[in-house]
Order: C-alpha cells, then sequence, then structure tokens
C-alpha cells in the first residue's frame, strides 16, 4: 500500500482540478459537467466554482452560463515568466535567433514526461496553438524533448517511455520504443534532435538542450519551419548550427 501523504492537502488538490476541468473543455462547463470531469459531487464542485470565481481564476461564460477560466490565471503565467531567469537570459538570444532564421524559435521547459512551452516567437504563418506559451508536448516525440534525453541515462530514458502514453499526435507520431531510442542515440552525436511531422503535419523542428550548472538538461531552443519550403536536410543543414550555438550561449548563461 503507498504511505499516506499527511502534508497533502486535499482540498487544494480538488480545486486545482476544477481549474484543470475547465481548462479541458473548450466551452463552458455546466455545475454537473464539472463535477463529473473533476470527479466530486455538485455540492463541492458549487462552492469551489463560486469560490474561484470570487478570486477571479473562474468567470462565467456566455449568456452567465458554465463556467470558463478568469482571466486571473493570465496574471499566475505574468508571475511565472517574468520571475524565471532562464526566459528573461533566453529573451535576446530567440529574439535574435528568430531574426537570423525568418522561422518560429521557441523555448521549451523539461517536465519529465513533456516540455512545455516558455517562449514562442512566431514566423509568417503558423497554426493557433502553435504560437501559445503553456502547450505541452510528450518529451519522446519533440525535437527539444529528444535532445533533452540525449543528456539523460539509458535507465532515465526508459523511465521516461515505461510511464509516457505513447500516443501518437499525428499519424507520423513515432510510438515504438526502439524507434524513439534510435532518435534520442542520434540526437546524442548530432547534439540536436530531430522531429518530422510529429506533433504537426507538414512541420520539421529542430532542438537542442540548455543544460544546468550541474550539466543536466533543463529546458531546449527549437527552430520550426515547414516541410513545403524546406527538405529535412536543407533545414538542418541551414539551422542545426544555430540552434545549437544558442542552447550553448544559455549554457554559458
Amino acid at each position: 500500500m503507498p504511505v499516506p501523504d499527511h502534508l497533502f492537502v486535499q482540498s487544494v488538490a480538488k480545486s486545482m482540478g476544477v481549474l484543470e476541468a475547465v481548462g479541458a473543455r473548450q466551452e463552458p462547463l455546466s455545475l454537473n459537467e464539472l463535477a463529473e470531469q473533476a470527479g466530486i459531487d455538485r455540492s463541492t464542485a458549487q462552492r469551489m466554482a463560486h469560490t474561484l470565481a470570487a478570486l477571479g481564476y473562474l468567470e462565467k461564460g456566455p449568456n452567465g452560463r458554465g463556467y470558463v477560466l478568469g482571466k486571473k490565471l493570465l496574471e499566475r503565467t505574468f508571475d511565472f515568466l517574468s520571475g524565471n531567469p532562464l526566459v528573461e537570459r533566453a529573451t535576446p538570444i530567440l529574439a535574435d535567433l528568430q531574426r537570423q532564421t525568418g522561422e518560429r524559435v521557441d523555448l521549451s521547459l523539461f517536465d519529465d514526461l513533456s516540455i512545455i512551452y516558455a517562449m514562442r516567437r512566431q514566423s509568417k504563418r503558423e497554426t493557433f496553438f502553435a504560437t501559445l506559451v503553456g502547450r505541452r508536448i510528450p518529451t519522446y516525440c519533440s525535437s527539444g524533448g529528444r535532445a533533452i534525453m540525449s543528456f539523460l541515462s539509458d535507465e532515465a530514458v526508459d523511465s521516461i517511455l515505461e510511464r509516457s502514453t505513447l500516443a501518437p499526435l499525428t499519424p507520423k507520431t513515432l510510438t515504438d520504443k526502439a524507434q524513439i531510442k534510435l532518435k534520442v542515440a542520434e540526437a546524442r552525436s548530432l547534439n540536436y534532435g530531430l522531429s518530422l511531422e510529429e506533433s504537426l503535419l507538414g512541420e520539421i523542428a529542430i532542438g537542442s538542450a540548455i543544460l544546468d550548472r550541474h550539466n543536466q538538461p533543463v529546458a531546449a531552443v527549437h527552430i520550426a519551419g515547414s516541410l513545403s519550403e524546406w527538405t529535412s536536410e536543407s533545414f538542418t543543414q541551414r539551422f542545426a548550427p544555430l540552434v545549437i550555438e544558442a542552447a550553448r550561449a544559455l549554457r554559458r548563461a
């Protein structure tokens, strides 16, 4: 049996579950839907939704029906980004990288089974979701994630693959563990990871890992382009040296 965690506050966990349930849907959630999605009873859902709305973290949907995420959550995003030294140091480096490449450049943060985008500088064409910070991509199928995994031990890589769902994001997503490990090994030799249409059809992306002072991977720099304009060979030849140098500059920082 698992050891009880006496410091874990169930009410806080439930309130976070309410926020996550609302955030997982694109339309307002009714109290009944909220209770079902969050795994709590309707009375608890009502009290928590009321409290979170009073604090500004939830808002009523159009015409006062259901709940949607509140604008105050954006303040916490600002707090995180403005207080993160890596994001601050990366800002001028990614701005310069975007000017050099003319393509989208991103900074992602390593969070075990996924990477989460903290900075995204757009190019001339983008899909909506590819422009937003806060989006998560599984570590195993992202260019930056594979670059990060290339600095981990084989045991750590195996652990990530064992605990990952390995569900494809596109028809091109690699989900075979042996193939993914080959991509990680390739990233070790090249100092960058490559992803071809694995998170977005038509997209090629390369990423290089950022290491902390203990030589542990904590983040990655990405450059993404369109396969309608680039072949895999021409894209990596043009941009691999740039993404590697940007990541190295942030390691030095």
